[in-house]
């Protein structure tokens, strides 16, 4: 279907670091398909490598929320948490 197009598309795009198109297709099958949580995963990944600790565990949150199973998101979410305490502690 069109959701799982645009995000394996993205996931392209993120292989070849290209971050803010890759966004854009994750957000597009969002859009397409509110309750497919993998998309709002690998967005969720794009934001945390560019920093964006808030939006990413914002992201994290919502796959959890569409399927507490998803393991991956789960310790994404923790990694963001302890990685965005870390940048405070040093001032960033």
């Amino acid at each position: 279907d069109l959701a799982t197009a645009l995000n394996n598309r993205g996931h392209i795009k993120y292989l070849r670091v290209e971050f803010a198109a890759a966004m854009e297709d994750y957000t597009a099958a969002i859009e397409c398909q509110p309750g497919f949580e993998v998309p709002y995963y690998n967005r969720g990944l794009v934001l945390y490598r560019l920093g964006c600790f808030d939006e990413a565990m914002k992201d994290f949150r919502k796959v959890l929320e569409l399927n507490p199973q998803f393991e991956d998101a789960a310790l994404s979410l923790k990694q963001a948490i302890i990685d965005k305490e870390e940048k405070e502690k040093r001032g960033y």
